[in-house]
Formats: structure tokens, C-alpha cells, sequence
């Protein structure tokens, strides 16, 4: 019976053990995630400001070199807007949500909305059919 009683537990310590490996592992995956975009904030605020001394240096003495330099600090901007608006979430959570969003919604809203307007649309048919075929008779 004490055999009996451990191989349970044991089963479930494995899972618990295979539950908390993947707990610890998303939370490594958190800290680097977390990392990154106090990295991203920290290099977008120094390129704003960079961007604003070059923008006026530009307006007080416009020269070729620092237009491309403005537009090219712009562009990093961008990159490391789209970082930040993406915030914690990483490209599998994005391609999950995704592929979830389009079964959930597109799918299953389409499809579904379309076959209740076939019954709908078809049962109303089939009756006015049988009553138009009920007054020509």
C-alpha cells in the first residue's frame, strides 16, 4: 500500500517540478524582456534629445549633413517606438494572439454569422415558396 501512496506523489512532483521549470523560466524570460525596453526608454529619450539639439542647430544653420542626421535619428526613433509599444509582449505571444484572434474572431464570427443567414435566409425562402405555391393553386 505505501507503493502504492508514493507513486502519485511522485507523478505529481514530477509535474510540479516540470511546472516550476517553466514558471522560472518565463520569469527569466520577463527580467530580459524587462531589460530590453528599459534599455529601449533610456536610448529613445537620449534620441529625442538628440534630436531636438540637432533640430535646432539645423533651424539656426541648415546644412545637407544635418538633415540626414535628423532623419536618421528619426528612423531609430521609430525602431524604438515599436519596441516599446510591444512592451512585454514577445513575437510568440504576438503570433499566438494572432492566430488566436483570427480563429476566434474572423473565423468563428464569419462562419458563424454566415450559416445562421443560410437557415435564416433559407427557412424564410422555403416559406414564402410554400405560400406563393399555396396561392397559385
Amino acid at each position: 500500500m505505501s507503493s502504492e501512496d508514493s507513486h502519485p506523489i511522485n507523478e505529481y512532483s514530477e509535474e510540479f517540478e516540470q511546472d516550476l521549470a517553466k514558471a522560472e523560466q518565463a520569469l527569466v524570460n520577463l527580467k530580459q524582456r524587462y531589460r530590453e525596453i528599459i534599455e529601449a526608454q533610456r536610448q529613445h529619450r537620449e534620441l529625442s534629445e538628440h534630436l531636438k539639439t540637432t533640430e535646432q542647430e539645423w533651424q539656426n544653420n541648415p546644412k545637407p549633413g544635418l538633415e540626414s542626421q535628423l532623419e536618421a535619428i528619426e528612423a531609430q526613433i521609430q525602431e524604438l517606438q515599436v519596441t516599446l509599444e510591444s512592451a512585454l509582449l514577445s513575437n510568440e505571444d504576438l503570433k499566438r494572439m494572432f492566430w488566436e484572434g483570427l480563429k476566434n474572431g474572423v473565423i468563428g464570427v464569419l462562419f458563424g454569422e454566415i450559416f445562421w443567414q443560410i437557415v435564416r435566409f433559407g427557412g424564410l425562402g422555403i416559406i414564402i415558396g410554400w405560400i406563393l405555391k399555396s396561392c397559385t393553386e
